[in-house]
């Protein structure tokens, strides 16, 4: 291993030569407190910055054992030390002067949430941090001094200020740790007292912007109506109340802007942690909880959607449905079957983003159009075998249709932000609606109390599907080079230039995600897909990689070469099924 003062001395041969000859500093340097790797140099400065790594030891560090002794509290502490790190490098980015991205400091930047990042890696106590840095230039010249200063002088400010435990707001970040323990602890909670879901007291669920993910300055923060009200002894915080949404069919209803999407969003995005005054870090989900919604024009390869879809016209096979458009109805179908393949134990469901033919058929459409003319057979018949055979709860919010009320175990209304019970009076209202549709002499109705499997005698289980669905390897993959990677923020992946859209997959948070994905995708096509594994179990190969060798296992001889965010696996097999190169 090289020396500080080697770095230096070097530093001063290249001066004023030709960029390349930056390359010459790869390497691992000694700077006394840390150590200081050059892992990949730019190469220009115009070009994508270089890619630089500290690595602090153990006792150096000195971060309590107890504050990275479960995963979830390590990535906690990883996720703050990140912040920190990021604060102080904003303030010393561009000091050092030059040409294109001469002088830039930066590291992932963190959202709301709290995810574990390649950026940020505490293994045994030791810290290793990795970040990226224009190397300075004037023109296409190296200038040594300018990133003599950045590497001397304010990258060593940076890591005494934010990675040493002696160093830090101690405060703050126990305050962190004993947050992700109350956190950690409800999320148990919701197991063993039956729940999907739970929202505290006090919440503040809108955001200020449609681009924003911080909390509404103002906004009416949340209240739990009594009868759902659960109370909940957390470690550190002692007594949390909040309303409890059980395990079943749960229906939010109210008039428009009342608050049901905003806290279908809460319950969405509460699969992660959030920081400390986020104003959503007790709103807490089941973290397996899919965001269920129609997406025309996706790509199925395979899935069984004949639980919904079947006698399709065109006598299309929908066992091992496949298309290169589907419409609303059959992407939203394929999109359930897809998520209990997952694992998900509950399904998030606004009618607003929804296809209504997939969701419910009434009465009086049934009457004119015989049900063996009609391919689809409803969520709303569904529904209830799916909780009831498969253990898969939902949670669905609707503003122009009752169709659900007489189906959900638990009903809701937004009423100016706030929720009330209404579950009794909505069922009493069903009850009368039905009895003077009786009375008048009508066998059916307009469709509002919602026509079902239930109400005409039918078999409400849930049938039975295809679950095995084995992935061939794309052989023109296998006998690519170089495989180019790129993500395009949240919406969308390219593998060797074939696009993978996800802006429709909601619960991505961040870009590191999406690249992650991409990387996934690259690892079980090259690896894992053989036409024997099932797509289920090669989300779980992956995902018990993920836990035991880190995002870094999937870069190949071990150059971290970009910066990732841990997704999971729900959207990790989203992914991997709207790639339109998948072989079933």
């Amino acid at each position: 291993m090289n020396t500080a003062t080697e770095l230096r001395t070097k530093l001063m041969n290249i001066d004023h030569r030709g960029y390349p000859a930056y390359k010459d500093l790869k390497g691992q340097y000694n700077f006394g407190d840390y150590v200081l790797s050059i892992d990949h140099v730019q190469g220009d400065p115009f070009a994508s910055p270089s890619r630089l790594s500290v690595r602090v030891q153990k006792d150096k560090a000195g971060f309590p054992t107890d504050y990275y002794d479960t995963p979830e509290k390590r990535i906690t502490l990883q996720d703050h030390l990140t912040r920190l790190f990021g604060r102080q490098v904003s303030g010393g980015s561009f000091q050092a002067k030059g040409s294109g991205k001469s002088g830039l400091l930066s590291v992932s930047r963190c959202g709301q949430q709290v995810l574990e990042r390649t950026a940020m890696r505490i293994k045994d106590g030791e810290v290793i941090l990795r970040f990226e840095a224009g190397f300075p230039a004037n023109g296409r010249t190296i200038n040594a001094r300018e990133l003599e200063k950045m590497l001397f002088d304010i990258l060593p400010d940076c890591v005494r200020k934010s990675l040493y435990y002696a160093n830090i707001d101690k405060e703050r970040l126990q305050k962190a740790i004993l947050l992700c323990e109350d956190q950690q602890y409800i999320r148990q909670c919701l197991v063993e007292r039956g729940l999907c879901a739970f929202i505290a007291d006090g919440s503040v669920l809108p955001r200020e912007s449609g681009i924003s993910e911080k909390p509404m300055k103002g906004a009416i923060t949340f209240r739990s109506p009594e009868s759902l009200k659960v109370v909940l002894k957390a470690p550190h915080r002692g007594e949390i109340s909040g309303m409890g949404i059980p395990k079943g069919i749960t229906l939010f209803v109210g008039g428009g802007y009342h608050g049901k999407s905003t806290i279908l969003q809460a319950l969405q995005n509460g699969v992660y942690n959030h920081i400390a005054g986020d104003g959503r870090e007790f709103v807490l989900t089941d973290s397996s909880a899919f965001k269920l919604r129609a997406e025309d024009g996706r790509s199925i390869m395979g899935v069984d959607i004949s639980p919904f879809i079947k006698n399709l016209p065109n006598k299309k096979d929908t066992v091992h449905f496949s298309t290169e458009d589907a419409s609303g109805s059959t992407s939203q179908a394929a999109n359930l079957m897809e998520a209990l393949e997952s694992g998900s134990s509950l399904i998030l469901i606004d009618e607003d983003t929804s296809a209504t033919n997939f969701m419910v058929r009434d009465r009086l459409m049934a009457q004119v159009i015989a049900p063996g003319e009609e391919p689809i057979t409803p969520f709303i018949d569904r529904v209830r075998g799916m909780y009831e055979d498969l253990g898969v709860s939902s949670v669905i919010v609707a503003g122009s249709s009752g169709a659900f009320f007489h189906m959900a175990d638990t009903i809701i209304q937004m009423k100016e932000y706030v929720p009330i019970d209404i579950t009794k009076r909505a069922k009493e209202a069903v009850a009368a609606y039905v009895c003077e549709a009786e009375a008048r002499g009508v066998s059916g109705s307009d469709g509002k109390d919602g026509n079902s499997a239930a109400d005409s005698g039918l078999d409400v289980h849930f049938p039975d599907f295809n679950k095995m669905r084995c992935p061939a390897p794309d052989m023109a993959l296998k006998k690519e080079e170089r495989i180019k990677i790129k993500a395009m923020g949240t919406s969308e992946l390219s593998l060797n230039k074939e696009s993978v859209e996800l802006r429709y997959l909601e619960q991505l948070k961040d870009q590191e995600q999406s690249a992650a994905l991409a990387y996934l995708l690259k690892y079980a096509q090259l690896k894992m897909m053989d036409g024997k594994k099932d797509l289920s179990q090669i989300g779980e190969l992956l995902e018990e990689q993920l836990d035991s060798k880190g995002l870094e296992s999937l870069f190949e001889h071990g150059d971290v070469s970009t910066q990732l965010a841990r997704p999971r696996k729900q959207e990790i097999l989203a992914c991997i099924n709207r790639y339109r190169r998948l072989k079933i």
